[in-house]
């Protein structure tokens, strides 16, 4: 099997310790061939994990959070230990960036302490400016903007399942949201063919449908926007997400304008017969997805869950393996 052209043999997997590579902050700033490096190292974390059991001894990532997290913090939390590393729980409720403490102070002082900064965040530009100020390598583990771990995640899951991403026909439908974004610009930069299905005035934006639409010629892939939920025809992944985040003030009012974009047996039923269906969790059961879907066998959100480990080891050995 091959993974837009990387090869899933296992001996073929090999661990990616390259160090140093900056930040890893939006897949749009990734390079199609790193993503591709970042997904084979994953495959390989997953494959041999004792193989990384020491690859961040000695060094300390501090994981902070603006947002409530699960699979988020539990994933880089047992990730990094499984690397022989020290994560850091920061909670900011009590303490939030740039209130209590300038943004500017923050990053400086966490440059000396720490090795690697996560952060999951409300605004890009708080990762941004720990990035430009910290002088350590900064992780987006989600912001309203992007979610590159997940979408990380995501085709490291497609790929355990069809074998390859190249050529996979993935369909978004819901809340042109950070998922859908991350998860456009990753399957395009691969050569998949990515459909995003949204309501009309929730897509993604138009200068997000250029950048998708210029890496997918660039990869021999495709990208399509649409309100048409009948394009979920023959698609080999169906994925959504909750159609309220929790920056959104208008949730409650978004029911009516997405119900018939709801993810049931009916519109699964028109994908591919092996389609299989994600959800990057948590859902909201009886809304964006019904529970004869997301527990039914053509679901892998918890495989999905679970690879959240693997992918952000792949980054954290990118970023910090071999740093001084």
């Amino acid at each position: 099997m091959a993974v837009a052209g990387i090869s899933m043999a296992k001996k073929a997997l090999t661990i990616t310790k390259s160090g140093g590579r900056g930040h890893y902050l939006a897949i749009a700033s990734v390079e199609a061939s790193r993503l591709k490096s970042l997904l084979k190292s994953a495959l390989a974390c997953k494959a041999a994990p004792n193989k990384i059991a020491k690859s961040l001894a000695g060094k300390s990532v501090i994981c902070i959070y603006e947002k409530p997290s699960l699979r988020t913090r539990v994933s880089f939390e047992v990730g990094i230990a499984g690397m022989g590393g020290h994560p850091i729980y920061y909670d900011t409720k009590d303490q939030q960036i740039g209130v209590r403490e300038g943004l500017v102070d923050v990053a400086k002082n966490l440059g000396r302490m720490v090795d690697g900064i996560v952060a999951r965040v409300y605004q890009q530009a708080t990762l941004d400016g720990l990035a430009q100020h910290s002088g350590v390598p900064v992780i987006n583990a989600l912001s309203n903007d992007h979610h590159p771990c997940q979408a990380l995640a995501d085709v490291l899951t497609i790929c355990e399942r069809w074998g390859k991403i190249k050529g996979v026909r993935v369909c978004y439908v819901g809340d042109g949201n950070n998922v859908a974004r991350s998860l456009s610009q990753a399957v395009c930069k691969l050569g998949g063919l990515m459909t995003v299905i949204t309501p009309a005035g929730y897509g993604l934006p138009a200068e997000d449908v250029e950048a998708c639409q210029a890496e997918a010629d660039s990869s021999g892939g495709a990208f399509t926007q649409s309100n048409e939920t009948r394009l979920v025809a023959s698609q080999q992944v169906v994925y959504t997400d909750e159609w309220s985040s929790m920056h959104h003030a208008d949730g409650p009012a978004r029911a009516s304008n997405f119900a018939r974009y709801q993810v049931n047996s009916a519109l699964l039923s028109k994908a591919d017969k092996k389609a299989i269906f994600m959800h990057c969790l948590p859902a909201a059961r009886g809304q964006e997805v019904t529970d004869g879907v997301i527990d039914g066998p053509q679901s892998v959100v918890y495989d999905q869950a679970e690879n959240r480990i693997y992918a952000q080891q792949a980054v954290l050995l990118d970023l910090l393996a071999g740093r001084r």
